[in-house]
């Protein structure tokens, strides 16, 4: 039996699936985070704040709100404003039928664009259709998607309109986008829903056939999906775990006759997976 006819029947034969997704499944998918086309895509960042990259320029330091929101128009917009991508729609009619759950460390919403169900998909690291308080005065999130909208509307030279700058309805802070990287992260109602219903999943499924699905997953948060995982799967009886990855493909723990790595392009994978 060859991997992928492996891999296929692991997928019919189990009682549930949990698929871990990193920034590689996104990026396998022509969202790049990367430097990439960033050029390509923003000139005008590259001119005037010498920034290579959507991952790092999301760090910068901006000296005015009006440039900080105007280059988060920009980033949403490119990353998040866009349509399901293939790699997602046929990861979807591979699983779609099973008893799955997913968690993402991607903030791009691919899963529920491509179909999934928005009660099974945990997006730890927040939202980019989501902002918040800056000091996380309260834990109640606020769509953006109609401000980015505004915002990309009225730019002038990187910059929005003064009245276009969004302030906390509750303490008058700064808002930020809902992304974590600071203490002030808000875990909102429906995230804390969203933990509790994955934990769940894995207590209703721990003795039974569970497969791994991790795509794409590299070591920015290996605490999230990738050691967890593989924990699982070493202490789980009829646990098995599928990583898929262009780069790291090392195990943690001794857990090599339970899983299978996969050196391989996301897309490309899924692709000939599905087909």
């Amino acid at each position: 039996m060859n991997e992928y006819s492996e891999i296929k029947k692991l997928i019919y034969d189990s009682d549930a699936i949990i698929i871990g997704a990193g920034a590689g499944l996104s990026t396998a998918a022509g969202i790049s985070y990367g430097k990439e086309g960033f050029a390509e895509h923003f000139p005008e960042l590259v001119e005037k704040y010498h920034m290579t990259d959507m991952y790092t320029s999301s760090f910068y330091s901006f000296s005015t709100e009006e440039e900080r929101w105007s280059y988060w128009a920009k980033h949403i917009n490119y990353l998040y404003n866009v349509d399901a991508k293939d790699t997602y729609k046929n990861l979807y009619q591979l699983v779609k039928d099973k008893n799955y759950f997913v968690i993402t460390t991607n903030v791009d919403g691919q899963f529920s664009k491509a179909g999934f169900s928005k009660e099974k998909v945990f997006e730890v690291q927040g939202s980019l259709s989501k902002i918040q308080c800056a000091v996380c005065c309260h834990c109640k999130l606020y769509d953006d998607l109609e401000l980015v909208n505004k915002w990309l509307k009225e730019d002038k030279d990187c910059r929005i309109p003064s009245n276009l700058v969004p302030y906390c309805p509750r303490c008058g802070e700064k808002m930020d986008v809902n992304l974590r990287k600071n203490e002030f992260f808000v875990e909102d109602d429906n995230w804390q829903r969203l933990n509790r219903n994955y934990q769940q999943f894995i207590r209703e499924n721990k003795n039974r056939k569970l497969l791994l699905l991790e795509l794409g997953v590299g070591f920015n948060t290996p605490s999230i999906i990738r050691l967890p995982f593989e924990k699982m799967t070493l202490e789980f009886l009829d646990t098995r775990l599928v990583r898929v990855n262009n780069q790291y493909l090392d195990f943690f723990y001794s857990i090599e006759n339970k899983a299978i790595a996969v050196h391989a392009d996301c897309h490309e994978w899924i692709k000939k997976l599905s087909s």
